[in-house]
Parts: structure tokens; sequence; C-alpha cells
């Protein structure tokens, strides 16, 4: 089951709303809508939970492209919005099936050499390649608005809660849920 909340900011505070995703399918689908429920090109955040698993932000800034946190890649990866927000992060794209890992040195190989198992899963034509393990995205996205890095990487349960708490709309968002 999936919670997702779209949070507007606003001159008064935030404006948050509950969202449905059955018409996204692409991160830029998800900026979108997240545009459509901005005020006056504000920051809007798009928050996404499965069962306390997992969570997901999209943070969009006016025209900007957006910028993503996810709590856990694997566990997300193995969902259908959680794999569009880590596909989009890995930048594994949906036409080939391949991934693009070497600009991101996820393995801690030099010079973008693959690892075994990216040449394993190459040569076996696997589609599903592993993603990483963990956090994977902009730990930084909420830290201009009072959650920080370290704070961010530490929530697990409840952690939209805990970041509505910090940024001070606890209300509007229990309001949606």
């Amino acid at each position: 089951m999936y919670f997702a909340a779209l949070l507007a900011r606003t001159e008064d505070g935030w404006q948050a709303s509950d969202t449905e995703l059955d018409n996204v399918e692409t991160l830029a689908d998800l900026a979108d809508l997240a545009r459509e429920s901005a005020v006056d090109d504000d920051t809007v955040l798009a928050f996404i939970e499965q069962e306390d698993s997992w969570f997901g932000i999209v943070r969009v800034d006016g025209e900007d492209d957006p910028r993503v946190f996810v709590s856990n890649a694997v566990v997300a990866g193995r969902s259908s919005y959680g794999a569009m927000l880590v596909d989009e992060l890995i930048g594994r794209d949906e036409d080939d099936g391949t991934d693009d890992l070497d600009d991101l040195d996820l393995d801690g190989t030099e010079d973008g050499e693959p690892d075994a198992v990216e040449d394993e899963a190459e040569e076996a034509g696997d589609a599903a390649e592993p993603r990483p393990a963990g956090p994977l995205g902009d730990a930084e996205i909420l830290s201009d608005l009072g959650v920080g890095a370290k704070e961010l990487l530490a929530l697990e349960r409840e952690a939209l809660s805990e970041i509505a708490d910090a940024l001070g709309c606890t209300e509007v968002l229990e309001a949606v849920r």
C-alpha cells in the first residue's frame, strides 16, 4: 500500500494534498504533477511511502530539474513507483534495459570498470540488474528546510511524519493521510 502526498510551500506555510499516482509513469510525470500544485513556482515536495519499508522524496523548485532521494534503493526497486525513482537515479533506460552506472561509481571500481556482477548481467542480457543497496539520491534535498543529510539518512519508520515535524507541517500532512 502506497501513501503519496504533495506538499506545496506557500507564504503562509505548507499546503498538503494527497495524490493519486495512477497516471504517473516517469519522474517527469511526477514533476509535472508537483508543478501543477505549486504556488507561485515555489517548492513542492512529493512524498511517496510504502508501508514503512521505503520512502522517496521528489523536490521540484519551479522549472528546475527535480531532485530525488530514496531511503532504500533495493527495497524501493521492487515496487513500481520506487523502481521508477531508482531507475531514474541510476540512469536505467527502460528502452534498452541497460544501466549507465559508470558515471556514479557505485561499486568503487576505478575508471568506470564494471564489476563482475554488472558483466554477468550484461552478458545474460538481464534487464533487472542489481540496484545499489541503501539510500540513493540527493541526501541534501531538505537541508535548506531544516532536515540535513545526517538526519534524513537516519530516518526509518514514520520517516515522513518526522520530516513533516521538522518542516512544521505535521497537521497539514496528517490531514491528507
